[in-house]
């Protein structure tokens, strides 16, 4: 009897097209953008009545402003002519046109007509009213839903607060923020941070401290997540690819993990973290083991942040932190990755002067930290329009590195499609399977 062959599964693929083609592009602006809660702001850039900010999409502009009754949300446009009424942020009793100067209250009324008497009565049958957009808040982020008729918010989170809740994401403050204009597709550049299959060859020099960096990654209905859940080892220790003995003394590693953490990132982890970590050279001996450095450099960093005054978050334990992962994508356009004191958040979106060029993007970058009431920096925005002669920071620096290239790799005619790793790269996978469902109406197999 002949013996039968397992045939091996076939692996994930992703076209091409969904990156560079315009007529993707379209149906993405038409079907998936104008149909899905996306966060427009953080709460903290509009804290007082009158407070506003705009978040421009693929071709639709929202106003997003603080009134004496809660968040609203708007389309911004003028009825009249169709000009835009709001542009950047700023603090407004009203919305005046600056055309030609029709009028309208916080709570999108429109209180004013330049010369109404010339339409004769025309203009009272007529809705003159902005029109509203869904609002909802989670975690300190403001989402909007350009859709008359769409899911909840929490519906559409699924069950995201579940795992991130812990990590109190209302109590984190703007610690940077940086905004580029990239010559690439928007989720060429948000897939950069969506797994970490890529840490080994572009960010080598993580390797010596990074303790095991390879990761699994799970699809969570519409959002996917990853972590390092497989054989475990802490910051501080060679990554097991390098094939090196584990130091007999942990201390330096553990520090040098948040050196490099800090000083060539400054998110996720934060200054308070590394100042902490440095102290376990003097309270641990070097014969220590691995995680019980790492747990000492992590709980001095706790109790240094309640000194300072922050609000800890007192549910998240390690377990906790564990089953979160590291990494999460929120469909359609964020990805985050959190710890105890500080968080990193990235939001990617079509060029919106050219929302159907898919050469380009608009991609954020926040690094988002706890602070004692009072304390919280003056943020400014960051715009970074060529990369190549701006830094960000170094390790960002190297993700950013990656994204022109691809771009620039996918237009080849003999690349056919991608191939994502399916146990590496399921956010990847997932989200692919997720936004064609929206843009196609179906998943490909």
């Amino acid at each position: 009897m002949a013996t039968q062959v397992k045939s091996a599964p076939d692996a994930p693929r992703v076209p091409p097209e969904n990156y560079l083609s315009s007529d993707f592009a379209k149906r993405e602006n038409d079907h998936m953008w104008a149909k899905v809660w996306q966060v427009a702001c953080r709460e903290e850039e509009i804290p007082n009545i009158g407070d506003y900010t705009t978040y421009n999409v693929a071709r639709e502009s929202i106003v997003v402003a603080r009134t004496k009754d809660g968040i609203v949300a708007y389309h911004n446009v003028c009825p009249h002519r169709g000009r835009r009424l709001a542009d950047g942020c700023g603090r407004a009793s009203q919305f005046r046109c600056k055309y030609h100067g029709w009028t309208f209250n916080l709570e999108g009324k429109n209180i004013a007509v330049q010369d109404r008497d010339d339409w004769e009565g025309g203009l009272d049958t007529e809705r003159l009213d902005l029109f509203p957009v869904h609002v909802g808040t989670w975690g300190g982020f403001v989402f909007i839903n350009p859709s008359d008729e769409c899911e909840t918010l929490e519906e559409y989170l699924e069950n995201i607060p579940e795992y991130l809740d812990p990590f109190e994401y209302d109590k984190l403050r703007f610690r940077w923020k940086v905004e580029l204009r990239l010559p690439v597709n928007w989720k060429v550049a948000l897939e950069a941070f969506m797994e970490g299959y890529h840490v080994a060859a572009t960010h080598p020099q993580l390797l010596p401290v990074q303790g095991n960096d390879y990761t699994q990654s799970f699809s969570q209905g519409k959002h996917a997540h990853f972590g390092y859940w497989k054989d475990p080892l802490p910051g501080g220790m060679p990554s097991p690819r390098l094939k090196m003995e584990l130091p007999a003394d942990p201390r330096p590693g553990v520090v040098e993990f948040f050196r490099q953490m800090e000083e060539d990132l400054a998110a996720i982890f934060t200054d308070r973290d590394y100042e902490a970590a440095k102290k376990i050279m003097d309270v641990l001996p070097a014969e220590t083991d691995p995680m019980t450095a790492f747990g000492t450099a992590v709980e001095l960093g706790r109790q240094a942040a309640i000194e300072d005054g922050t609000d800890y978050p007192v549910g998240l334990t390690f377990e906790v932190m564990s089953k979160a992962g590291t990494d999460w994508h929120i469909f359609p356009n964020c990805v985050t990755l959190m710890y105890f004191d500080g968080a990193l958040w990235y939001r990617a979106r079509p060029d919106h002067v050219e929302p159907d060029n898919p050469d380009k993007c608009v991609f954020e970058i926040w690094s988002l930290k706890r602070y004692a009431p009072g304390k919280e920096p003056k943020v400014e925005n960051r715009v970074i329009t060529d990369p190549t002669r701006e830094s960000v920071c170094l390790i960002l620096d190297q993700d950013i590195a990656n994204m022109t290239e691809v771009q620039a790799g996918m237009k080849s005619s003999k690349f056919a499609y991608a191939r994502p790793n399916p146990l590496q790269e399921m956010e990847v996978i997932n989200f692919h399977k997720t936004l064609e469902r929206y843009v196609l109406g179906q998943s490909r197999p």
